[in-house]
């Protein structure tokens, strides 16, 4: 990957150290509001094609220091799966923008955030 590519935000979350879970289908989205009933989910919704996602992105892999038992996530490519993007929206109730994260506990969306108020340690507030 050359310089401009990790510049502009190339790269997936198959980059990174952390069990991300690709979020790639509209049908996983019930499934999603079902496990938030056992443990804390968080999406990340990101855009390959934009810097700030992956500053973003980068910053709260960096700083994510739960384990898969507090948190699962989810990783939204919204470039390859738009259409999911938009099903989150009018399932979950949250205007889409990007980056974005969104977390579910007990069956519904108790937060969600985006650009650089991405923090990762405000996760460890939901488990």
């Amino acid at each position: 990957m050359g310089l401009f590519n990790k510049l502009m935000g190339g790269g997936n979350a198959s980059d990174s150290n952390l069990e991300w879970n690709p979020l790639t289908d509209s049908r996983q989205l019930d499934e999603i509001l079902e496990e938030s009933k056992q443990q804390t989910i968080a999406i990340y919704k990101h855009s390959t094609r934009c810097g700030i996602s992956r500053m973003v992105l980068k910053g709260f892999e960096s700083d994510f220091d739960l384990n898969s038992d507090q948190v699962k996530l989810y990783f939204l490519d919204l470039l390859k799966y738009r259409g999911v993007s938009n099903d989150i929206a009018s399932k979950y109730g949250v205007y889409h923008e990007s980056p974005q994260l969104i977390v579910l506990k007990d069956g519904a969306v108790i937060y969600h955030t985006s650009h650089g108020s991405i923090r990762a340690n405000k996760l460890s507030e939901f488990i």
